[in-house]
């Protein structure tokens, strides 16, 4: 028994090794392509256990997920302008077709980011080149960015990959140009803001005008109106007085008298020089009597 235990044993060993390098995994962010002797026998898109023949066919696992070209130093492009403009940027990619990957570039990945950076790069030259320096850092960026994705998915197809994106993370000039470019662009934001400046002092001098016009109306309506009040107050005031006067002539005649003479000797410095035999003294002569009796 001891004796036939042992071949036993390695026949299951042989069998395990056998039934291991018979089986390989895919998992969801790969795909596999089977060789054997060298060709292209099978392609596993879908996440599981498969097998293979032992010895004869091996395996090559791809990354599907989304990759990322970053550029470690900014190219140099010249616009339309003859000027140098330094472009720093990235490009997400992933791999659609292992079969043509492998064909087209071996399944090398540094093959791959090349081929790609070729093609952006030479669609932003030439982009570069029929547009200013405004164009290319604000005013058209999106619209470039978008041209560079297209293109470069139409390049990428032929080798089984599809670009997701391209994005200029940074567009800018050359030291040596980039003080006097920053001088002109201050020296226009200075006009700009003297033309702002100008066109707000010359609203404020209308409004205060406006305002200045509308305060000179509003007091001479409030004149014309105390006016017409004060006119109104006049006329019932000497209705008033009309009124007193026929009631009782004489009485009136004496409080008016009276209101003089307070009003005349209110302080002892006032002096009046009259007619002894003046109308003012006409009550003070006849001692409060009416008629002068």
């Amino acid at each position: 028994m001891k004796r036939n235990f042992g071949p036993i044993l390695i026949g299951v060993a042989a069998l395990l090794l056998i039934l291991s390098m018979s089986m390989f995994v895919v998992d969801q962010r790969q795909n596999s392509i089977v060789f054997r002797l060298g060709e292209v026998v099978a392609i596993q898109k879908t996440p599981g256990l498969y097998f293979k023949v032992p010895l004869l066919d091996n395996v090559r696992f791809f990354d599907v997920r989304i990759l990322t070209i970053d550029t470690a130093e900014p190219e140099r492009f010249l616009t339309s302008e003859k000027k140098n403009v330094l472009v720093d940027l990235f490009v997400k990619w992933r791999i659609t077709d292992v079969r043509n990957y492998y064909t087209s570039v071996g399944g090398d990945e540094m093959r791959a980011q090349t081929r790609l950076l070729q093609t952006i790069n030479d669609g932003l030259r030439a982009e570069f080149g029929n547009r200013t320096v405004h164009d290319v850092v604000s005013g058209e960026r999106d619209k470039i960015m978008d041209l560079m994705r297209k293109k470069a998915n139409e390049d990428a197809s032929k080798i089984g990959v599809e670009v997701l994106d391209v994005r200029l993370k940074r567009v800018d000039l050359p030291q040596e140009v980039s003080g006097s470019v920053y001088g002109r662009m201050e020296a226009e934001r200075k006009r700009v803001a003297n033309e702002l400046r100008s066109t707000g002092a010359a609203e404020s001098e209308k409004i205060r005008a406006d305002a200045d016009k509308q305060k000179e109306v509003i007091l001479a309506e409030a004149y014309r109106e105390a006016q017409r009040i004060k006119g109104e107050g006049d006329a019932k005031a000497s209705a008033n007085y009309a009124k007193a006067y026929e009631i009782n002539p004489e009485f009136y005649a004496f409080y008016r008298s009276l209101e003089a003479y307070r009003a005349s000797f209110k302080s002892k410095n006032d002096v009046l020089v009259l007619e002894p035999n003046s109308e003012f003294f006409k009550y003070l002569k006849s001692g409060g009597k009416t008629g002068g009796k």
